[in-house]
Order: C-alpha cells, then structure tokens, then sequence
C-alpha cells in the first residue's frame, strides 16, 4: 500500500476518529486516503485553529489530538498551537507535509525546516524520510505524546514519500530506549513525604494542571479529607479539588483570591502537586516565603521539579499512583490551629455582589452563567481580563470542565478549543468566553463554528480596550498606549453573517434574559455584553 494509506490507517489502529486540519499541496496524499475510510476530518479556517481544536478535543475526550497541514506556511501556521499545547501538557499529534525529498535544503517554494523551528517546544520529531519506517514512527508518536507528561509530537513527511509503496505491519506494543516515564514514584521518598507531612503544624497543599491530566481529582479529595490540609490551586489547576470543599481556598497567584496567597505566605509546608511554579504562581513573594517553608514537588516529569523554586522532598511520578500509596500511609493529622489561623469554615473566596457600573460587571455574569449551565458544562476561557473573570468565578463542579491557554497565554485560543471540545462530546454545553481582542484574532473560527451547526455559546466581554495590557500599562508607568481597539466591527452582524444569532447586553439588567436566549438556542450563539473600558480584574 501507499505510504499515505498507512499512515491514516495507523490513526484508525490509535483509535482516531477525528483529525483537524488544512489541506494543501504536499499533504494532498494523505488527505486522499483520509476520503477514502472516511475518517472525520474538520476542516479550520488558518491552520493554527487546527492545533487548538486538536488541544480542546484531547482535553475533553482524553484522547490524542491530530491536526493535520501542508508544508511551508501552513506548517509554520500551527506553531503557536504546537507550542501552547506543550506548555500545558496536552497530547497532540501534528502531521506536516514537506516538499520532495530531493528538494529539501534549497529553499524551493513552500519549504521550511519545521522540526529544527518547533524543536524547544515539542515532546519529539521526525522528519520521514523511510516510508517503510511510518507504523513505527505512528506508533511512536501517539506513545511519547501521550505518555509520562502529555505533549505534542510532530511528523513531518515530504510529498515523495507519501506515495511510496511500503507493507503495513503495525507494532503491538512500542519499546523507546532511553524514554522510560517513571509512573510510580520511589517509595522511599513516598515515606520521607509523608513524614514530613504528618510533622507539619501548618501544610498546604498546591495542587496543579498535573493532577487533572493524571485523573487524580479522586485520590486529591480523599487524601485532603482525611488529613483536613487545606488545599490551593493555580490557573491550570482550576477543578482539581472540589470548588465546594471547606478546604478549598481557591486560587493562588497575582491574581489568586487574598484567603489562598496568605494560606501561601504562612505555611510551613508546601506540597506541590502538578504543579510547574511559574512566576505568576508566586506573585513575587517567593524569597520571602521559601526562607521558613519546606517543599514537597510532586510531578511526572524530573525536569521541573525543583526548577523555579527549589524542593527537599522530591517525589517523580503520576499523581494518581502517588497519592494513593501516601493515602495508605498517612495518619489524620491535628492542626486544627491552623485550621482555625485560616477560618477555612467561614472563608468567602467570592464577593458574589453586584457592582453598580453604567455598563456590565463581568463577574456578576459569569456566576450568573455558572449558576445557570449544566452540571458536566465546559467552559474555554481565551487570554486576558476574560480569563481570570472566567477563572475567579466560573464553578467546576464534578464533571464540569474549566480550559485555557494556561502556560503559554494565547489569545485566541478559546474558540477552536471550543469547537474541539463540542466536538469531542456534542451532548455537553460548551462555552467560549472571550474578550474583543482575543475574539479578533480567531474570527475566522466562526466558520467552522457554523458550517459545522457547533452548539456554543460566545460570551464576549467589549470593552473596546487590550484591558490586561492597559492594567499592567497603568500601574508601571501611570498611562497607556496602543490598546484602544477603534472600530470594532458590529459583533452580532458579524455573526449573523456566519448564520449565528446574538444579543447584545448593555446593562446587568439585560443579562440573565441574553443567558436565557443562549441556553434556549438549537445552534451556535453570542452573547455580546459591553464592558466599562476601565473594569479591572483586581
């Protein structure tokens, strides 16, 4: 068979059933054998929507994402997507076209090195130069990028190639010298962390992106509800211990809730799980902090524990199998002082009153919308004020979903990853709350949106304004510049042009009947609610 044919048939033998994509000239191949079994392919409008739909619909059916592209400018359109998912962990498969074998290195049209340009930010590489090699490289690929910590992994395949005649034997089973994740974790250090927690007076535990990847919510809750240690999350973390739960101070960072950073500031021992530490995490405090706090890093993958701030107790593994191993050991521990120090009982993480502006309070809306959704709602926050609105007040209940662009913050992530996640599970409402600027740079997602009768709900937040820019503007230097977005187009003509209908609110008056129309609509749908220019997210 066509090397073309074996490489769809190996997504068929993954257990693929949808890939997002763009075609073009030296991927043309494939895409013929991807007509011919009929796999269901989603056509995007830029490419780079074809990497964050692929995101989206990983995150929601637990699956490996594939996109799919041509050489040169479509290949280079997918690196922001790429890299986006390698900083949040997500497993992504991204299948290239390249020019002729023979043309390689000449810099013939449409030619470009993209292994060497997504090299920093990709789990692993292969530039197929053996047709015969495909079922192994496949099968490679799907296993990197899924196993230990998730990420993407990029298959780049010239045009000659994909027609050379091969044999199809898929491997069984895959054996990577040199790439062993390490699932279990030490058991010495297993014990060494649970003495020191059981010799902490004042523990938090900080609980990241890792514990949802690995499907620990479980083990999480268990091990925080026998051992009373109040727990913290960070942006990407969001979900990963009940929203409900006493112990749950919230989130943490430069713009975390005050109960969760002073919980921070005051514990003896920190236990971070899944967690990368970045510095919005610590909100610059963490020299202060790290001089009386002892560290427990737990993560799958060696390179980032210890990395930003340093750790005693290091505890490499999955989540989920740690965490049961230190349930079965730890005692139930009396800190009731710090218990009481935190008034964990009596903590309020949200002002849930509504403020008095001439136009819309973005987080009145947002619990109003949660408050509203279905209990297994999933809700795609973009990049910028919309974000932390969404995050701050959006409730994960249990089979809720909270995404967005956590590591790298990319703006216009929230549509496609909205539309791959409808489409990994259409039964569910799914909603993408964007702000104006975010919402521009992915406009042409509404296409898709459309043509494909994709039930979501748009929550655009118009203030005409980059408002997180103009936050951070203000408070460095006291003015602003370049993030006033004149002329906006009319957004609910915009997309009645793409058939999808819309309400524009004004007031917070207005808002709970445009929440009502959106729930009530048979197809995609915006909610367009105009934004005072200088709202702030603190």
């Amino acid at each position: 068979m066509k090397a073309a044919e074996a490489m769809v048939r190996c997504l068929i033998e993954e257990k693929v059933d949808t890939v997002f994509g763009y075609p073009g000239s030296y991927i043309l191949s494939v895409y013929e054998e991807l007509r011919k079994f009929n796999l269901r392919h989603i056509l995007v409008r830029q490419e780079q929507a074809a990497a964050h739909s692929a995101s989206g619909y990983a995150r929601i059916s637990g699956k490996t994402g594939v996109c799919i592209t041509t050489s040169g400018p479509g290949a280079t359109n997918l690196i922001t997507g790429i890299a986006t998912a390698y900083m949040d962990s997500i497993p992504l498969v991204a299948i290239t076209g390249q020019v002729n074998t023979s043309l390689i290195g000449r810099d013939v049209f449409q030619e470009v090195d993209i292994t060497g340009a997504t090299e920093s930010f990709t789990k692993h590489s292969y530039l197929v130069k053996d047709a015969s090699e495909i079922p192994r490289i496949m099968k490679e690929a799907f296993y990197i990028a899924s196993t230990g910590r998730p990420g993407p992994v990029l298959i780049d395949i010239p045009g000659d190639v994909q027609d050379r005649e091969i044999e199809f034997n898929y491997p069984e089973e895959i054996d990577i010298r040199g790439y062993k994740p390490n699932i279990k974790g030490h058991i010495g250090q297993i014990k060494k962390a649970v003495k020191a927690i059981e010799e902490s007076k004042r523990p938090l535990i900080i609980a990241g992106g890792g514990v949802l990847l690995s499907d620990a919510q479980s083990e999480l809750m268990s091990f925080v509800e026998k051992t009373h240690i109040p727990v913290v999350h960070t942006l990407m973390g969001k979900g990963a211990v009940l929203e409900s739960s006493p112990y749950n101070l919230g989130m943490i960072g430069t713009h975390g809730f005050p109960e969760a950073n002073r919980a921070m500031n005051k514990a003896d021992l920190l236990v971070f799980i899944g967690a990368r530490i970045a510095d919005r995490t610590w909100g610059g405090v963490a020299d202060k902090v790290l001089k009386n706090v002892r560290i427990i890093h737990m993560d799958i993958d060696p390179a980032e524990i210890g990395k930003n701030l340093g750790t005693d107790i290091p505890l490499v593994g999955d989540a989920k199998y740690i965490l049961s191993e230190m349930l079965q050991r730890v005692k139930e521990l009396d800190i009731q002082p710090w218990i009481s120090e935190l008034n964990i009982n009596d903590s309020e993480k949200i002002d849930k009153k509504i403020r008095q502006t001439k136009a819309i309070d973005p987080e009145y809306t947002i619990r109003l919308l949660s408050d509203k959704l279905n209990d297994d709602a999933i809700l795609v926050a973009d990049v910028g004020q919309n974000q932390l609105w969404a995050a701050r007040n959006f409730e994960v209940k249990p089979g809720r979903s909270f995404l967005t662009s956590g590591g790298l913050g990319t703006m216009g992530y929230a549509l496609p990853a909205a539309a791959g996640a409808k489409i990994a599970d259409s039964k569910r409402q799914v909603v993408a709350v964007v702000g104006d600027g975010g919402f521009q740079m992915s406009l042409y997602e509404l296409g898709t949106i459309s043509a494909n009768n994709l039930g979501i709900i748009i929550l655009l937040f118009n203030n005409s304004r980059l408002g997180m820019v103009r936050e951070l503007q203000e408070r460095r230097y006291g003015s602003i510049t370049a993030v006033t977005l004149e002329k906006n187009p009319d957004f609910i003509k915009l997309c009645e042009a793409y058939d999808i209908p819309g309400v524009r609110a004004v007031n917070n008056s207005e808002v709970e009947e445009a929440i009502d129309k959106a729930l009530k609509a048979k197809g995609p749908f915006i909610i367009e609610c105009i934004v005072d220019p200088g709202e702030s997210t603190l």
